[in-house]
Parts: structure tokens; sequence; C-alpha cells
């Protein structure tokens, strides 16, 4: 379960376990969307792929991902995944990194000291002890150390190497994507502003996650539109072109297409 403390004086954190995202279906995970927080990802167990910032990776057990936010990510979450999110407070002075980071800890201290935070955190979240909001925010604080330590020693393994010019534009198109998705731009429209062909902008996401820039752009519409069917009782044609689509039928056609069913009937069976 989520935990929140809406306490005036509280930070705003929420500790939420992995699979516990997917609640309501797997879309919300597995297709594009970003969240208004940083985020801390901590994988415990199983396997699989996160695609963030436009790369795609392998994510394993006692894996962090920090996500800046409005990040645009999705991975995928089987059975045998589990571990914790950590949804930091939006404009705090955390000091915590201002770009994606993935980090894989193998060593088993450090792995002991991700887990005592996030279990510190959580036990004064639910506690009622006397200040407790200045408690969190200075465990957040030594989170963020930590964190910048484990990067450090990352880079000087890795020595410091710079993301080459395949990644460095697709990262830049989904940042766009990110921030343009409502509006009815086309992969040519986000090429040009990229100074690229859609042809090497489609190659370059290939190499950096293995879809074409299309998928990554109409999966992050698709997302949003399930979104607003699922929470909101937005009517249909006001979410098409809150989306940028042309019209509500279009919107109905593609999405169909693309989930098996009608907007409405997406709406009703959620």
């Amino acid at each position: 379960m989520a935990i929140t403390d809406h306490a005036p004086d509280l930070p705003l954190v929420r500790i939420v376990p992995i699979p516990r995202l997917a609640q309501g279906g797997k879309w919300r995970v597995e297709a594009m969307r970003s969240y208004s927080t940083p985020l801390i990802l901590w994988f415990t167990r199983g396997q699989g792929r996160i695609t963030a910032g436009g790369v795609t990776r392998g994510y394993g057990p006692h894996n962090l991902i920090f996500l800046p936010a409005g990040t645009m990510h999705a991975f995928e979450l089987n059975q045998h995944v589990h571990g914790t999110a950590l949804f930091l407070p939006r404009g705090a002075d955390l000091q915590m990194p201002d770009r994606l980071v993935h980090l894989r800890i193998r060593d088993a201290i450090p792995q002991g000291e991700m887990a005592i935070q996030l279990d510190t955190i959580q036990r004064e979240l639910e506690g009622n002890k006397p200040s407790r909001a200045r408690a969190i925010r200075h465990h957040l604080g030594l989170l963020s150390v930590w964190l910048e330590r484990q990067m450090l020693a990352s880079d000087a393994v890795a020595g410091e190497a710079r993301p080459k010019a395949a990644v460095r534009l697709a990262r830049a198109f989904a940042d766009k994507v990110e921030a343009d998705f409502r509006t009815g731009k086309t992969v040519a429209d986000y090429a040009a502003e990229l100074g690229v062909t859609p042809t090497h902008l489609s190659r370059v996401c290939r190499e950096t996650c293995g879809r074409p820039a299309s998928a990554l752009l109409h999966d992050r519409q698709l997302f949003e539109a399930r979104r607003l069917l699922a929470e909101t009782r937005i009517p249909v044609q006001d979410i098409a072109q809150a989306l940028g689509f042309g019209s509500a039928a279009y919107f109905s056609r593609t999405f169909q297409a693309r989930t098996g069913k009608t907007p409405t009937a997406f709406r009703r069976a959620g």
C-alpha cells in the first residue's frame, strides 16, 4: 500500500511496492508515462527491461534507477519482480541528481544501507514520533548522500564516458515528446526541431530502445488516453482534443486498433 502523510509539516513522500504501481492494469507501468515528482526505483528481485529517456537497458536485483520529475519511462513487470518505488518531494532541496541514473549495486554493504534507509523512512511515515518531519528530511538527505557516493563510484569505474551521439539524440527526443505529446506533433515535426531527418531519428530510436520514434510517441499518447479514461469522467471527444487528435472518431479508431477496445468500452471495464 502507498504510504502518505498529509500533515502540513511533513515532506510529501510516498513509498510503494513496485508491483503495486501496476494496480489497475500493467499498462500503468509498461506504457510510456512520467511522474511530476522525482522517483527512485529500487529493484530487489526479478529482472526485465526499462526504457527511460529513450534508451532501453536491462534491470535486475539491486538495481537503482533515479528518474527526475517528468522523465518519460516504462518498464517490464512480471510476477517475479519486487522492489520499492520512492516518490520524492517535488521542489525539496535534497540535492538529488539532475539527470537520469541507472546503477547496479553489486556490493552487499551498500545494498544493506539502501534497505535500511527505505525501512527507516517507512517507519517514520507510519509512526507518530516527535519531530518525525525533520527526521524524514534528514533521512532523505542521507539517502541523497548515499546516491551521490554510488554515482561517483560508478563513474570512476566507467571512466565517466560521455553518452554517444545516438543516446543524446534519443534522450532529447524523449524529453521533447514528454513536453509536447499533447500537441499533435508528428515524428517529422520532432525531427525537424532536433535538426535530423525522420528516418535518422527512427533509426536512432531503434538502436537505443528497439522501437521506432513513432512507437514511443504513440505509446505516450496512449498511456495518457487510458489514464484519463480510467481516472476521470472527461468526455471522449475532449480527451481526443486534449491529446492533439484531429477528431474524436480518429481517436476512437486509433485507440481501438492499439488496445482492442473502444475508449467507451475501456472506461466501462476500468
